[in-house]
């Protein structure tokens, strides 16, 4: 199933709380468990004011429904085609 990098405009993200943290983190979830398996989250970096998610899902429409449903925005969604790291060099 495809990857995808969401890109959320939050301002003052890295301001958020613990509990803010928390508590957009609980709602994620249970949008997710409300829509099946369908749609996972991977994990989120928050920066300054965006936070970037990358997700797997069968394509943009289910992002933007997560996205919907949990009142968060999905500024940007950009599929990924490759990942790499560091052990990549050594191929």
């Amino acid at each position: 199933m495809p990857k995808f990098l969401i890109e959320r405009y939050i301002p003052n993200a890295s301001n958020l709380t613990r509990e803010e943290l928390n508590a957009l983190s609980q709602k994620a979830c249970s949008v997710l468990k409300s829509m099946g398996y369908e749609i996972q989250w991977v994990n989120s970096y928050v920066t300054t004011d965006k936070i970037y998610c990358i997700y797997i899902a069968p394509d943009e429409d289910a992002i933007r429904r997560h996205a919907a449903l949990g009142g968060f925005p999905a500024n940007v969604i950009t599929p990924i085609s490759s990942v790499i790291d560091p052990t990549t060099a050594d191929a």
